[in-house]
């Protein structure tokens, strides 16, 4: 695996900001008729909605197809059917697409998503941590002197959390931009997710970064990792559910994310 040409980045970059923005626009759209297990298994066909440009998680181009298709059309396959892919960069793509399925929703026992999505159990556990070069001398956040530069995607949530207690960031747009520039020794530690660490370290194993969980008690910086189906019926969301705990159990979640460099957690 390589990493993403000078000329393919924009687009990479784009692909991964449009479709969350997309996704959260097509959540509090108006909901739709329910799509039920018996449609689904008549069209012989579950239909994931992803971006076609977004590697880790889904790329409609090249021999890596990504976590997310690959979780997908082994979730398709629990149900007896194909998977279908339907591939959104916008927000108007996202309301037109007849999407059943989108996966990595974050999951809060306290918040429900809006527009008549309805998740699934939780597979993974996710969240903010703290990236630092092999070489580090660092093991906690503390570890870190007032002055050493904390890389953070500008206007996040960790980013406020960091100023609030005397840190010293430096904003960023995207997570790749953050990770590059700690491996270049631009900034000392790097607040992103562990899906950007891991498929980093997997495409420069020459200068890997090591993972610190400074946030796992934070509940407004860890979260659980679910799939969202988009107006299900309640047999439908069932089966998926046991697609889930059988995926899980055998051990299929764990090998699919371990290809493109990441740890499955249990979610919490």
């Amino acid at each position: 695996m390589t990493r993403a040409s000078a000329a393919d980045k924009p687009r990479y970059r784009l692909a991964r900001y449009a479709a969350s923005l997309a996704l959260l626009m097509l959540w509090n759209a108006p909901p739709a008729d329910a799509r039920s297990l018996e449609a689904v298994i008549e069209r012989g066909a579950l239909t994931l909605c992803a971006s076609p440009n977004a590697l880790p998680f889904a790329s409609k181009f090249g021999p890596v197809p990504g976590f997310q298709i690959e979780l997908g059309e082994k979730i398709a396959e629990q149900l007896g059917v194909k998977l279908t892919r339907e591939w959104v960069v916008s927000a108007i793509q996202y309301r037109r697409a007849d999407c059943d399925l989108v996966l990595d929703v974050i999951a809060r026992k306290d918040t429900a998503p809006a527009g008549g999505v309805r998740v699934t159990r939780p597979y993974h556990r996710s969240g903010v941590v703290l990236a630092v070069r092999s070489d580090s001398k660092a093991s906690s956040l503390a570890n870190l002197d007032p002055y050493q530069r904390v890389g953070v995607q500008v206007g996040s949530l960790v980013s406020m959390t960091l100023s609030k207690g005397g840190a010293t960031t430096s904003p960023f747009v995207y997570e790749d931009d953050i990770v590059a520039a700690l491996a270049n020794r631009e900034i000392e530690a790097a607040a992103v997710t562990p899906m950007t660490v891991g498929w980093f370290n997997l495409q420069h194993a020459d200068k890997p970064l090591r993972i610190i969980p400074a946030f796992d008690n934070d509940q407004d910086l860890s979260w659980n990792i679910a799939a969202g189906l988009l107006r299900p019926d309640d047999k439908l969301r069932q089966r998926v559910d046991a697609a889930i705990e059988a995926l899980l159990a055998d051990g299929t979640i764990a090998r699919i994310y371990a290809r493109y460099g990441i740890e499955l957690r249990p979610p919490q």
